[in-house]
């Protein structure tokens, strides 16, 4: 993509801050309105807003670490060039999914992760940088962010060990 747009000029220019995950991120929207918590599923402990949307920016040689959370999230692809989402079903099921502008060769300008599964990403090989929107619905909750432990995901799925090592610590 021509883009002349540096990673150090889109972390000021949108204000964004280090992301737990990895990377860099600023909260753009959150509804005002709430779902109470007796009418949203058992996985969910208290009231979520019926939404909210980031901005997150993975520079080159940076990744998105796995993690899960209890809502689906939509990704959208804005800037930069393209990066790959790797998620694990519950079953085991690895799929990898490029996001970029590429239309042609397979690449996504969106993409939905389910709820549950866990999911991390990485710019691609002579990526300089990524810079991303999700959208989470219900709205995200760090009550309901869970960090992937590499050990733990290992034993659950020896089958994506080669993910799994590339995206936790």
């Amino acid at each position: 993509m021509t883009n002349n747009v540096t990673v150090k000029e889109l972390v000021t220019i949108f204000d964004l801050k280090p992301h737990p995950e990895g990377g860099f991120f600023k909260e753009t929207f959150r509804d005002s309105e709430f779902i109470p918590q007796k009418a949203l599923p058992s996985r969910f402990k208290s009231d979520r807003n019926f939404s909210t949307a980031i901005y997150f920016l993975l520079p080159e040689g940076t990744k998105s670490r796995l993690h899960r959370i209890a809502s689906d999230e939509v990704w959208h692809f804005y800037l930069g060039d393209s990066l790959t989402i790797v998620q694990i079903s519950p079953k085991g099921e690895v799929e990898k999914i490029v996001l970029g502008q590429d239309v042609k060769t397979g690449q996504k300008v969106q993409h939905v992760v389910p709820e549950g599964y866990w999911f991390g990403a990485y710019p691609n090989s002579g990526s300089r940088y990524s810079f991303v929107g999700c959208t989470v619905a219900p709205g995200f909750d760090f009550a309901d962010f869970e960090m992937g432990k590499r050990s733990d995901l290992l034993k659950q799925f020896p089958k994506a060990k080669e993910v799994i090592e590339l995206l936790t610590d």
